[in-house]
Order: C-alpha cells, then sequence, then structure tokens
C-alpha cells in the first residue's frame, strides 16, 4: 500500500519539467537544511536574541530563570568540576539521572557544551540498575542528584552530531539505549509545536519527566529549539497542580492518563485551570470514561498523542474528541508518514525517526474512514489456547467496552492450558469477575472468555508511567 502522510488530501503537484544537462549537475548537489542542525548552537541564538526571556519557572522554589540565567548556571557547572573529571567526561557517554528542575536543565546544557552525550534516566533508578544502563550506554560516568561518580574510562564518541540517548521502557530487563542526534530531536520538536501550534508565547507545564521521550518532545526541544518556556511543577498532585496553575497561568499541559483521572476526581475547581489552553495525554492509552470525565468537569477537551521511543511524535487528536468516543489515537503528525504491511503493522517514517529514519512499532493499526489512524493491539502477543490462537487484543477491547472497566490486560492463564486470564481496573462500585464473564457472554466465543478475572483499583505502573505487563502477570499468577 502506498505510504500515507502529511501530503494526504493535497493536491497532485505538477509535473516537474525536464532538466538541461547543467541543470541535472547542480541538482545533484547536496540540498543544504532549511531547519538548524545543532540544538546548542539553536539554544545559544536563542539567548543572545532575548537573554531576560524567561526559560523555567521552578515551582517548588518559585525563582524565575531567564535563558542568560540558565546558560551561566550551565557555565558555572562545568566551572565547579575538577580537571580530571571534567576531562573523563569531555565528549564521552554519561548516564544523567536528575528530577525534574532548572538544574536537570543546565546540567544538561553543561553536557552539551563539552560535547558530552547524556544517557536520560529515571532519577529514582536504584545504583544497581543505574550501573546497568551506563553498561549498556557504554557510559564513562553516573550523574546522580548533582553527584558524578566516575567508571571505567571510555574512548570519545565518533560521531559529532550525537545529542543524547533514550532508554527504553525496559520492563522486560536493561533498557535499550536509543542514540539520537541533533537534528532528528530537533525534528521531534519542531513537527509536534508545528502540529499542536505551540508557540514561544505558551507556558508549558512541566510534570512528565524530562528525560522521557514524551517530555523531551514536549517540554526540553520546544524550550530549547524555540524558546518555549515551562513550569516545572512542585509536585504531581492535584492541590499542587492547581495552585501552579492559578499562579504561573500555564497553556499547555502535557499529561498522563493517571494525572487527568486524579484532577477528575478530586475538588480542584475549573477556574484553577482554567490558563490551560491545550491538555493532552499520552504514555499509556486514555479509556473514553477518562477523557469525558476531564471534559465534563473542566470543559476542555484532553487531545490525545501517541509516540514511541524510537520515533518520537506519531499520531495526534487535532480536535481532542476522538479520546472521549474511543474511536482512534488522532491524525498523523506533521511530516510523519506510515506504510502499513502484512498484518496491519506498519512502518513509520520521519527526519525525527532514530536511526536510519524508519521504524516499525510493535503495534497493529489502521486508518479510520476519518484518516485517523486506530491501534489494534501488539504484534507478536498471540496466545495458542488449547490449539486455537487467539489476539489478546481482541478480548481486551471487548473488557474495555464493559461499563465500570477503564483498562484491561489478558494473558495466558497461570495453570491452564485450555483457557485465558485476565486483569481489569475498575472505578467503584467494581463489577465482580462473574459479572464480567457473563456481560462478555454474547460478545465472544466460550474459550475466549477469562476463566480467571482479577479486578484491580488501578493497574500498576513503570517508572514512565505505562501499564507494567510483568506486575499484572505476576498478580494473576496470585
Amino acid at each position: 500500500m502506498a505510504p500515507v502522510g502529511d501530503t494526504k488530501g493535497r493536491a497532485k503537484p505538477p509535473a516537474e519539467p525536464e532538466l538541461s544537462p547543467n541543470a541535472k549537475k547542480q541538482s545533484a548537489q547536496p540540498e543544504v537544511s532549511p531547519y538548524p542542525t545543532n540544538l546548542l548552537a539553536t539554544w545559544r541564538a536563542l539567548v543572545a536574541q532575548s537573554p531576560s526571556a524567561t526559560a523555567v519557572i521552578d515551582g517548588d522554589t518559585a525563582r524565575v530563570w531567564s535563558r542568560a540565567e540558565l546558560a551561566a548556571a550551565a557555565r558555572v557547572w562545568l566551572d565547579s568540576l575538577p580537571t580530571d573529571t571534567r576531562a573523563h567526561i569531555t565528549r564521552r557517554r554519561v548516564v544523567m539521572a536528575e528530577p525534574n528542575s532548572a538544574r536537570w536543565f543546565y546540567i544538561f546544557l553543561g553536557l552539551l557544551e563539552i560535547g558530552a552525550v547524556p544517557a536520560l534516566a529515571d532519577s529514582k533508578e536504584t545504583p544497581d540498575r543505574l550501573a546497568a544502563i551506563a553498561d549498556v550506554s557504554r557510559a564513562a560516568s553516573i550523574l546522580r542528584d548533582g553527584e558524578l561518580t566516575l567508571l571505567a574510562p571510555r574512548p570519545p564518541v565518533r560521531r559529532r552530531d550525537e545529542l543524547l540517548i533514550k532508554l527504553t521502557s525496559g520492563s522486560t530487563g536493561v533498557p535499550k539505549a536509543l542514540v539520537f542526534t541533533h537534528t532528528q530531536m530537533l525534528a521531534d520538536g519542531r513537527q509536534i509545536c508545528a502540529t499542536m501550534r505551540i508557540s514561544p508565547g505558551d507556558l508549558n507545564l512541566g510534570i512528565i519527566p524530562f528525560g522521557h521521550s514524551y517530555g523531551l518532545g514536549h517540554l526540553v526541544i520546544p524550550l530549547l529549539e524555540q524558546g518555549t518556556p515551562l513550569l516545572s511543577a512542585a509536585s504531581p498532585f492535584p492541590q499542587s497542580i492547581a495552585a501552579d496553575c492559578a499562579r504561573w497561568k500555564p497553556t499547555v499541559f502535557p499529561a498522563v492518563p493517571t494525572l487527568l483521572r486524579a484532577l477528575s476526581s478530586t475538588d480542584v475547581s475549573p477556574a484553577a485551570l482554567a490558563s490551560l489552553r491545550l491538555v493532552i495525554s499520552a504514555g499509556a492509552p486514555l479509556q473514553p470514561a477518562d477523557a469525558l470525565a476531564f471534559a465534563n468537569k473542566y470543559g476542555k477537551h484532553v487531545h490525545n498523542f501517541y509516540g514511541t521511543s524510537e520515533t518520537g511524535g506519531i499520531a495526534y487528536d487535532r480536535k481532542g474528541d476522538a479520546a472521549e468516543t474511543g474511536r482512534a489515537i488522532g491524525q498523523l503528525i506533521d511530516g510523519v508518514r506510515i506504510t502499513f504491511r502484512r498484518g496491519k503493522r506498519f512502518t513509520v517514517e520521519s527526519p525525527s525517526v532514530h536511526g536510519r529514519g524508519r521504524y516499525s512499532p510493535p503495534d497493529r493499526g489502521e486508518f479510520n474512514p476519518a484518516g485517523e489512524l486506530t491501534l489494534l493491539g501488539r504484534a507478536g502477543r498471540t496466545l495458542k489456547i488449547a490449539g486455537r490462537r487467539l489476539d489478546p487484543g481482541e478480548v481486551e477491547t471487548m473488557l474495555r467496552a464493559l461499563p465500570g472497566v477503564r483498562e484491561a490486560f489478558v494473558a495466558a492463564h497461570p495453570t491452564r492450558p485450555d483457557a485465558i486470564a485476565a486483569a481489569v481496573a475498575s472505578d467503584a462500585p467494581s463489577p465482580t469477575a462473574a459479572d464480567i464473564r457473563r456481560q462478555l457472554t454474547p460478545r465472544l466465543a466460550a474459550w475466549k472468555i477469562p476463566d480467571r478475572i482479577v479486578v484491580l483499583p488501578a493497574f500498576p505502573l513503570t517508572q514512565r508511567g505505562k501499564t507494567d505487563r510483568a506486575a499484572l502477570i505476576k498478580l494473576i499468577a496470585k
């Protein structure tokens, strides 16, 4: 099938005129990109252009950092390092495990100033886990809470265009290290901001971790590429979010479903979030009930966003009503193309994609008649039940359609080879396992109905805010 992307619906361009031999020779010259190709140089230009412009607001201390102050703090941090320490990390990879704050930014910028490549890890990772991350990232040191631990010396990075390393969620083992260039990360930020119409006049509400792929594309790169300031929230708790919003008036809120659900279920008033013009949800599926609850309480639609660590942004719900109906994720991000393959797998092409610009996520999908991307579950999750093959996504979709069920997960039965098991997250009053099976009876064949169903108030999450599948399998086994 032909690629589908940001050119869909536009008129077919006229045929190119025949070029003369001299013109053909000139056209073979490499094109010069009209976009910036170095994040640090782009940031320096922003500082020079408007040094006093707000860069970061620290919600915890109420300090407002200008661009010039953030740049100066990066230099001060570098100057504080002993000479041998600085030499040890210059042009080397460094595991950076810092919590959200202005310090995150000036350390990140300081590392870029000496050509170091940050491998961005969770600030709550254990020392053993950070050591494993350093090994897979080939890092020369670990930086945690401002303290550097030097490891065995490493050779300098070979490629001058390496910017940073993203780490996959690592739910089944040590995370995979994904090296991204300046050009790729700049493209991701540029495409996201263009699609969502995020401008330097906005103020991002920064609660999601800065070092995750979602945080990089929506918070970090918009600040360093185009000067969109951000508020580093004091806390992820609803009342604290409300206080930050009331004081600082952020306009864009990249969120996750658990945050939105928490806000909808508390006494935070609509007036407290009145400054928000755009609310985004990613990291995990947003259930229609949660999207509707937020919209009904605060009068704001929640816009789905879908991407992966390998690709950056893929799709976005521009209207903000797709999540409320559950019909789709949304349309493709500007600059993204998709080619569908056998089994409804697809390949994503974009300047922001890791490696050579093409990647096939482990998801299956299709376009609905409105041109929106609909996800159909994970590829490769087929279960074999008594000689018959079952797509767990089919059963999970049916479970989520039941009243009161927010999330669903289906796995092989822990003791019976002829049955499956499931876990569901449900609001009180929760349906019983018997209630759920009875409602599934007219919708699914008997062998597809879970024999064991565990009802939970909420699904366990990984440190990156995604459903912890390994923990769910353990809960089902109990």
